[in-house]
Parts: C-alpha cells; sequence; structure tokens
C-alpha cells in the first residue's frame, strides 16, 4: 500500500505562501491554506489548494481543521481587519496551534525586525534581539510562544527582507526623483522570493532542524548601492537621501546565515541581490 502524500497547511497564503504552495502541490502534497475570504478561497481552489474559510483572530470559526505534516504560518497585519499585531501573530497563533490535531511541525515566517539598529554589526541565530518597532516585538513573543508550545519548538525563520515579481523596492519613488528616508550608508539584507519559498519547503523536509534560521542570501548590500543599481537599472537619475526624515524601518545590521547553509540542502537560484534586481528589472 502506497503512503498517503504529506498534508500542509498555510495560513497567509500570500505573497510567499502561495510559492511555498505551489512548491508542495508539485510534490504531490494535499495543501490546506486558512482565509478570512470566500473570494480568495475560490481562487485558492482554482489553483488545487483546499480553502478553509476561518479568522485566527475569532475562535468560533477555528475548527474541524485537517490533520496535516507541516504548518507555515505566513500570514501578513491586515491594517484593515481592527486586530492589532499581538491579536493575530500571538494570540491567533496560539488558539491556532491549540486546535490544531496531531503533531505538525509548525513553521513560523518570522524577521530579522526583531532586531533593531545594530550599528552596522554582523548578526546571527546567538544574537541577542532587541527590537525597536512593536511588529519586531510580537514577532518575537510568537517565537518564545511556538518554542513552548506542546507542537514546539518548530522552526522560526527570521526573513530578511523579501523582493521578487511584483516587489520592487521604491521603483516609483526613484523615477519620481523622490528623496528616500534612509541612511545610504546603512545595510539592508535580502532574499529572493522563489529562494525563501525553497528554503521553507527544506525546513520543512528537514529531519532536526534547528528551532531557530536567519534567512538572506548571505550578501548584505548598502542601500546607496542597492537603489543606485535600481536607478541605473531603469534609467533614472541617482537616489536622493533625505538622512533626517522620520524611518519606518532603517535598522542598520547584516544577518548572517552560516547555521541555515550549514543544516539545509540549499542552493540558491539567486545569490547575488544586484544581479537578480536587473533581471527583475529588465522583465518587468
Amino acid at each position: 500500500m502506497m503512503p498517503s502524500p504529506p498534508a500542509r497547511l498555510i495560513v497567509g497564503c500570500g505573497y510567499l505562501g502561495s510559492r511555498v504552495a505551489a512548491r508542495w502541490l508539485a510534490e504531490g502534497s494535499s495543501v490546506h491554506a486558512i482565509t478570512r475570504s470566500g473570494t480568495r478561497a475560490a481562487d485558492l481552489a482554482s489553483r488545487g489548494i483546499r480553502p478553509i474559510v476561518a479568522d485566527v483572530t475569532r475562535a468560533e470559526t477555528i475548527r474541524s481543521l485537517p490533520d496535516v505534516t507541516t504548518l507555515f504560518w505566513a500570514v501578513g497585519f491586515d491594517r484593515t481587519s481592527g486586530a492589532s499585531h499581538h491579536d493575530v501573530h500571538v494570540t491567533g497563533l496560539a488558539r491556532l496551534l491549540d486546535a490544531l490535531p496531531g503533531q505538525p511541525r509548525p513553521i513560523l515566517s518570522s524577521s530579522t525586525g526583531v532586531w533593531g539598529d545594530e550599528g552596522g554589526g554582523m548578526v546571527d541565530e546567538t544574537t541577542p534581539a532587541n527590537p525597536s518597532r512593536d511588529a519586531g516585538r510580537v514577532l518575537l513573543e510568537a517565537e518564545k510562544l511556538l518554542r513552548s508550545h506542546r507542537l514546539g519548538p518548530g522552526v522560526a525563520l527570521r526573513f530578511a527582507g523579501l523582493y521578487g515579481p511584483d516587489r520592487l523596492p521604491r521603483l516609483a519613488d526613484l523615477e519620481a526623483g523622490r528623496p528616500l528616508a534612509a541612511d545610504p550608508d546603512s545595510w539592508l539584507n535580502l532574499i529572493h522570493v522563489d529562494d525563501a519559498a525553497a528554503i521553507v519547503c527544506a525546513a520543512a523536509a528537514a529531519t532536526t532542524p534547528a528551532p531557530l534560521y536567519v534567512v538572506s542570501d548571505g550578501h548584505p548590500v548598502r542601500r546607496r548601492d542597492w537603489y543606485g543599481h535600481i536607478a541605473t537599472c531603469l534609467g533614472s537619475p541617482p537616489p536622493i537621501w533625505d538622512t533626517t526624515a522620520p524611518r519606518s524601518r532603517g535598522a542598520d545590521k547584516r544577518v548572517d546565515p552560516s547555521r541555515l547553509f550549514h543544516d539545509l540542502p540549499i542552493r540558491l537560484v539567486h545569490p547575488d541581490p544586484l544581479e537578480a534586481i536587473a533581471d527583475l528589472i529588465r522583465q518587468a
């Protein structure tokens, strides 16, 4: 008798989650996804994904969840929902983990934003987290929740900045010559979305993954070089920098993904972000 294919559950089947779903479907897994939208559910079903209409912030909607081998939590923050970061990523995550049958491996999409400004220094999994923004503090709490849960420790993936098709940062600002509110000499840490999806699948397939990985391509670039390169590819004027404006992001650090590449059989398709962004702009 042939073994049943793995079953997976994705909460947040968006920019990254949809690519993870496509990979699992291609491997023969059955893929379920939670969405709050009936329209979105129909779209998921059209792609072979089994939709579950539910809202992790509303306990009465979380019922009859499938028995799966893997949970991938990749929920984005919807400011129009009326829920806080904590409502979603801590209370909602706990509610979902409590409701899941069996012993699935939970994989949490976290962020390098759990570190604050490290003055351009190198950080890895052993570096104490010091988030400067509420989103980072909530994700750090979600990581701690996962480690202590009966389904834990799971795997927390602290993703650097995702880029890829339909996510090319600040193009309109560069083309319009609008100043960029950032320190041009601070560092950016990046990972192409397709490589990020492959890493999620590798973490799900690994026999004994670590409970925490920093995820980037391992090639930090200074903002001056990144945006200057994008401007050149666009044929736009060089970027203008406003180093006095308030910044929503801007923590300056370089992340070291050595543990990830040591533990998991990963070969990046897009190891050079400057080359990859040029290809994306040519294809746009």
